[in-house]
């Protein structure tokens, strides 16, 4: 288990915001309650985070995956978005957080977009110019129903005037299972999207990526 690393206290950005929105569609408001409730606690374990500390932030994504039910038809994912140069946790997500089939980055963008009272595909517009993502596992480039991929949400926060993401800290490529080889991260890298493997957690990441599997 890594120990608590000392540095700056990273915070939820403008979170009071959350607790009086005023432009939320109104099946999101219970479930962004508990997310504040949720992310407060967590931060009680993970409030000494220091800035660029990769495998600490990994270490929580994973901390967030567990929360997802485990299920033979997907992936436990985790994933924590980061404003790297105030080192302000933005928003946060896991699998199947949110109504329908959502995976972990879906969840955090859907969050902090309507915390903003902006669409989830303008999320970009309000992301800080120095945000990061740090995914358990390679974000998807390939659905099998549903939803816009994950690599695709993330391509269209470049779309933005200031940016976008510009940079994937990921715990693991993600397995054959569902669709195939991912190609994701050669997608993302291929649109200047940097993307950094943060080592040391495979085995941990793919243990509860796959708890609701068949054995």
């Amino acid at each position: 288990m890594l120990s608590k690393p000392r540095g700056i206290i990273p915070s939820v950005s403008n979170y009071s915001s959350f607790l009086f929105p005023s432009k939320l569609p109104q099946a999101l408001h219970s479930h962004l309650s508990l997310w504040i409730l949720h992310i407060l606690v967590i931060m009680a374990d993970f409030q000494s985070i220091a800035p660029r500390d990769h495998e600490a932030y990994m270490r929580f994504a994973l901390s967030l995956a567990e929360k997802s039910d485990p299920k033979p038809t997907n992936f436990r994912v985790g994933a924590v978005l980061v404003d790297e140069a105030s080192n302000q946790i933005l928003s946060t997500g896991y699998t199947l957080e949110l109504p329908g089939n959502t995976h972990a980055e879906q969840c955090c963008f859907e969050k902090f977009s309507a915390s903003k009272g902006v669409a989830a595909d303008d999320v970009g517009t309000v992301l800080p110019e120095s945000t990061v993502l740090y995914t358990t596992i390679e974000p998807c480039n390939k659905r099998s129903i549903g939803n816009l991929p994950c690599t695709e949400r993330i391509l269209k926060t470049r779309s933005a005037a200031k940016g976008g993401i510009k940079t994937v800290y990921l715990g693991v490529k993600e397995p054959e299972t569902f669709v195939g080889e991912n190609k994701g991260r050669a997608k993302l890298e291929e649109a200047g999207i940097e993307c950094v493997h943060v080592t040391g957690f495979e085995k941990e990441i793919l243990d509860v990526a796959t708890a609701g599997h068949p054995s």
